[in-house]
């Protein structure tokens, strides 16, 4: 009897055992799970805030650029074709949405894959402007000096502006392409602003005589001397144009030169219109290519009736036959110059 109770007991014992081991087993499983869930979980958000992250960098860089490229283009007129920019996004940089994030297509979200590939359309659109200005900047280079002038002269010449320093809302040391790009379209507008102030319409209907530009002999005297000029022969009173548009700077008697006009196109060029009989203009007025300025006269040191034309560069004249027989290509550039620096006006 007693054998059979200590024997209960320890039945209840091992029983009793058993169930707090195994109750205890359950308690570690279920703490077990609730860390794996906990660290799953974890994982997640650590996702999540990665791609957030990712997303807002982008989206950062994106506004950067957008801001930067504006600033850019505020003052220029470069139009490129969607279709050479949509080229360009699809294959030209070797660079698509992949590449950008350092990972496979398919490991990247969708919304990450779309603002990458604006991105790089950004880029390439960068791209584009940049081969479509240098190509207008050699044109433009290239009409400048079919009229005898120096491109790079020109383009480094003061243009007399001022006025409070206030830095860029962005700068553009996040992408040195995009400064290279403000710089190159920065030369293109000066050069521009050049080409359309550079005189190349004749100064009046009357047809150019023999005395040009160079050494000949004095008319009074007959000595060896230099004609700064082109001399226009033509009837007494006749219209004296504008050669191009700019600012009076002269009206008067100038020794040697009588009733004289002369005309600032800016960037170091002036014109100057000799031996009037009258003005039409006064200083510090604004005029256009082929306004009337005055009359064909024989005033100062003339033989007679004609005009003396002159074209100065800093001061020192030059040649004006080039200017007054520019092709019809290089006018053309010239012209669409002119319309782009009058755009550019406009907008402010």
């Amino acid at each position: 009897m007693a054998a059979a109770v200590a024997a209960f007991v320890v039945l209840l014992w091992t029983i009793g055992t058993f169930a707090m081991l195994w109750s205890q087993a359950a308690m570690w499983w279920e703490r077990s799970d609730l860390a794996r869930d906990r660290a799953a979980l974890s994982s997640r958000e650590a996702q999540v805030d990665a791609y957030k992250r990712s997303v807002s960098e982008i989206a950062h860089d994106i506004e950067q650029r957008q801001e930067a490229l504006e600033q850019v283009l505020q003052r220029v007129d470069l139009r490129v074709a969607p279709e050479g920019v949509e080229g360009a996004a699809a294959g030209g940089t070797g660079n698509g949405p992949a590449a950008a994030s350092g990972k496979p297509l398919s490991s990247v979200s969708p919304e990450t894959a779309r603002m990458q590939a604006l991105l790089e359309r950004q880029r390439a659109l960068e791209t584009s402007l940049a081969t479509a200005a240098e190509a207008r900047l050699a044109r433009v280079e290239k009409a400048i000096r079919s009229f005898g002038l120096n491109p790079a002269a020109l383009g480094r010449m003061p243009s007399g502006q001022g006025g409070p320093f206030v830095p860029a809302a962005r700068s553009f040391d996040f992408a040195p392409e995009l400064r290279d790009l403000a710089v190159l379209l920065t030369r293109l507008n000066a050069l521009e602003t050049t080409l359309a102030a550079i005189p190349s319409g004749r100064p009046t209907a009357a047809p150019m005589q023999s005395s040009s530009y160079g050494y000949r002999r004095d008319p009074f005297n007959g000595m060896l001397a230099f004609h700064a000029g082109i001399d226009f022969r033509g009837p007494h009173g006749q219209a004296i144009l504008a050669a191009a548009p700019g600012k009076i700077s002269h009206v008067g008697v100038q020794q040697g030169y009588g009733n004289t006009i002369e005309i600032d196109h800016g960037k170091g060029l002036m014109t100057r219109y000799a031996h009037l009989s009258g003005y039409d203009v006064k200083v510090g007025q604004t005029i256009g290519r082929g306004q009337k300025i005055g009359r064909m006269g024989s005033t100062g040191r003339s033989t007679g009736s004609h005009l003396h034309f002159e074209v100065r560069v800093n001061g020192a004249a030059v040649n004006p036959r080039p200017f007054l027989e520019a092709r019809q290509d290089v006018l053309e550039v010239q012209q669409t110059a002119k319309r782009r620096v009058h755009d550019r006006s406009d907008r402010g």
